[in-house]
């Protein structure tokens, strides 16, 4: 059988006349977009005119949820209570959901960003309330998420998983991602053959040398690369050589519901 992975990459991360990223050239080399919900980026109209375009493209549809940090671009940890994290979450989730029903569409996933995503994936109660918001948005929703918690937590509150892997980012020894303040442009075949790795043997090399190993059913690309469209042209290219299915979260998803 052939192995299946989705694609998914952060989008529609532009606002008022400030543009980040070129989503209109990268949607067709992905199958998933994490669109951004005004909070970390974005604003109404870039969400919708994300969302359209993600339509065209038969891309599927997720919220990108995060802090209210336009100035720090949401990667800024903030002390909040598990209670804040369900409401933060529906709020921008259930905004990019009525964008999507208004295209015809639905909400495939949700995905946190930056310090959110980092401290969810860390702490069982915050993960715990961001499943619970996901699960109040309907049948079917998934998380995307990295770490050891989050499929316990999404089994337990009956919510589909997708384990996610990043390819154009560091990992250090603990699994943990090295973050670039700015993001650089990578050369776009070597994130190509990390791609090939991790999908097909689920390997990940380390800063330090070493190996991890991790199973996924998502991997990401960033949108805010100099170069992103090349990098998610040639990861798809390579992907579809090595014979891996490339498509939206679904068949290749785990299903912990």
């Amino acid at each position: 059988m052939a192995r299946v992975i989705d694609i998914n990459c952060d989008m529609g991360e532009s606002f008022g006349r400030w543009t980040l990223g070129n989503d209109a050239a990268l949607m067709p080399y992905i199958t998933s977009a994490n669109i951004a919900c005004g909070w970390h980026a974005g604003d109404p109209a870039v969400m919708r005119q994300t969302v359209e375009l993600a339509v065209a493209h038969g891309v599927g549809i997720g919220a990108h949820v995060g802090f209210p940090d336009l100035l720090g671009f949401g990667r800024r940890r903030i002390d909040v209570t598990p209670q804040e994290v369900y409401d933060y979450t529906l709020y921008q989730a259930g905004a990019l959901q009525a964008f999507a029903q208004a295209a015809g569409a639905r909400l495939q996933h949700v995905k946190p960003h930056g310090a959110f995503y980092v401290m969810c994936s860390q702490n069982e109660e915050l993960c715990e309330a961001l499943c619970r918001a996901i699960k109040a948005l309907g049948n079917g929703i998934a998380l995307v998420m990295m770490g050891d918690i989050a499929p316990r937590v999404a089994a337990s509150v009956g919510i589909p998983m997708a384990r996610e892997g990043y390819i154009d980012l560091n990992y250090n020894r603990q699994g943990q991602l090295v973050l670039e303040r700015r993001k650089q442009a990578w050369d776009p075949e070597e994130v190509a053959r990390r791609a090939v790795e991790l999908v097909l043997h689920g390997r990940i090399p380390t800063i330090e040398g070493e190996t991890l190993q991790a199973e996924v059913e998502t991997i990401c690309i960033h949108g805010d690369a100099p170069n992103a469209p090349e990098i998610a042209q040639r990861v798809r290219q390579r992907l579809e050589e090595a014979g891996v299915v490339v498509r939206p979260l679904g068949a290749g998803m785990t299903a912990t519901a």
